[in-house]
Formats: C-alpha cells, sequence, structure tokens
C-alpha cells in the first residue's frame, strides 16, 4: 500500500534528526508534504545528558524529504516559545496550503538523580519542554485545523514513562504523563471537529537520545565510560522482546498508522511501540 497520507500536510516538531527526521521521511514516502520546526541548538543544562541537533540536522532532513520529491518547509524554532512556534506553522500553511496531520515530538530526555534531588531548573526544562512544548504544538495548529473543517490527525509523543513509573527519572516521567492528559482532553475537545488525537508510547529507541554515555550510565552507575555493546545487554532486559531498542521507523510506522484513514475512528488511544516493556 502505497500513499497513505497523500496530498496531506504534516507538521512535525523536533524534524531535525532522530525520530522526527523518521517520521518526517515515513510520511513523505507515503505523499505528504513537510512543515518541519526544531530549535537546532543543544539546551542550557543538558549538555551533560547529550548534544542537541543542529541548524545541518536540519537542512539534512529537508535533503532527504526533497529527494522524495515532496515540499518542506522547515524552520528554527522553539517549541517553548508560543510566538515562534506559531509563526513558523503559520508560514507553513501559507506555503504549502493547508495542514492535516500534527506530531508533536519534540523532547529532551534528563535523568539521574532520585526524585528528592532534582533541581528545580531541571524539572522546569523538561516540563517546559516536554509537556507545555506539546501543549504549545496542539495551541498552534487546532485553529488551522477547526477552520479547515477537513478534520485531522494529532499525535503527540509520550513514552513507556508516560504509562508507568520510572526510577530517577522522575521529570520526564511526570511529563510524558501529562501528555497523555493533554491528549485525552483534546481528544474530547476536537472530537466535534472530526480531529484525532492520540499518543505513541515508544520503549527506548535507537537515536541520540538513548545512544550516548550518559544514558548507559543510569543503568551502569559504576562504570564511568559504558560502551553501547555493553549497555545493549541491559536494555534487552528491560523489554518482553529480546531487543535492546527499537529504530525510529518502528514509531514512524505507528505515527503512520495513526495519520491514516487506516485509523480514522481511533482517537483517545495510547499506541504502545515498546517490545513488551510497560507488560514486564
Amino acid at each position: 500500500m502505497t500513499g497513505r497520507v497523500e496530498g496531506k500536510v504534516a507538521f512535525i516538531t523536533g524534524a531535525a534528526r532522530g525520530q522526527g527526521r523518521s517520521h518526517a521521511l515515513r510520511l513523505a514516502q507515503e505523499g505528504a508534504d513537510i512543515i518541519a520546526v526544531d530549535i537546532c541548538e543543544s539546551i542550557p543544562g543538558m549538555e551533560k545528558y547529550y548534544a542537541g541537533a543542529t541548524e545541518e540536522d536540519l537542512a539534512e532532513t529537508v535533503r532527504q524529504v526533497e529527494a522524495l520529491d515532496r515540499r518542506i518547509v522547515a524552520r528554527k524554532a522553539d517549541v517553548r516559545d508560543y510566538p515562534a512556534l506559531k509563526a513558523a506553522l503559520d508560514e507553513g500553511v501559507a506555503e504549502l496550503g493547508h495542514v492535516d496531520i500534527v506530531s508533536a515530538n519534540a523532547g529532551i530526555f534528563a535523568f539521574g538523580e532520585q526524585s528528592q534531588l532534582v533541581e528545580d531548573a531541571e524539572w522546569e526544562m523538561v516540563n517546559d519542554i516536554n509537556a507545555k512544548g506539546v501543549w504549545h504544538t496542539a495551541k498552534a495548529v487546532i485553529p488551522h485545523l477547526i477552520e479547515q473543517g477537513t478534520g485531522g490527525s494529532i499525535i503527540l509523543t509520550s513514552s513507556t514513562a508516560g504509562l508507568k513509573g520510572t526510577p530517577n527519572v522522575v521529570a520526564y516521567t511526570a511529563s510524558k504523563h501529562a501528555v497523555v492528559g493533554i491528549m485525552r482532553t483534546l481528544a474530547l475537545e476536537l472530537a466535534p471537529h472530526r480531529i484525532r488525537v492520540n499518543t505513541v508510547h515508544p520503549t527506548s529507541v535507537n537515536t541520540d537520545m538513548i545512544q550516548n554515555e550518559a544514558t548507559y550510565r543510569l543503568f551502569m552507575p559504576d562504570n564511568p565510560h559504558p560502551t553501547k555493546e555493553e549497555a545493549a545487554p541491559i536494555f534487552v532486559g528491560i523489554n518482553a522482546l529480546p531487543i535492546p531498542w527499537v529504530e525510529p521507523v518502528d514509531i514512524s510506522n505507528a505515527v503512520l498508522f495513526l495519520a491514516s484513514d487506516e485509523a480514522r475512528y481511533v482517537t483517545g488511544t495510547e499506541l504502545k511501540v515498546d517490545a513488551g516493556y510497560t507488560v514486564k
């Protein structure tokens, strides 16, 4: 089956690399044009975990989408900055004509301390991006979807940490639970407009957010410089299926399904792509 989102336009945050780029490419493969947004810089306070995406990363997303003969409007914007985010979206809609699919994918992963040791600044940073950023994305796009009157699909990226507790990851876990609450509320509010809203819940995904020394040390705190090869067996242990992590395209295929007419009556749902993590 091809052309599952032919003629549609998808708005994707965090699109410079990782899952966001994968979503853009997968939707473009199936006929969508793309409005891509990313902060394209490292976030102060996150450097101890992993580096942020760059403008070169976003340019590579543009190159790969255009290689699929699809149109793309890419802008640098921070999901915490509502006016900038809305301006980026509005420019994309003005150029591409409409918007039908939303992937609120931008997020960060901070971790390592027990809850009582987490600094207020880290809590605010994580929740501002992961929860408020998702709300800002919805807030910016919903008026377009309602005015168009043609329905739509909003897909919010949560996590397995949005469904169960995760030790030493309190800010991230709280933010991803918040995303589920946003989804459930929007699903009810937007149903009269035939706008569907769902969440996706990945386990560990093979992206820069996971593949870094700091994340490996979360599972191997006594190893000062753990490697990917050393970490892999531990990651296998958290999933029910015998794999350490899924690939970005595995999440993109779930996003594609929720964006397509195959999911025309699916709303208010938490779609797990978690290799059985949440049932273990």
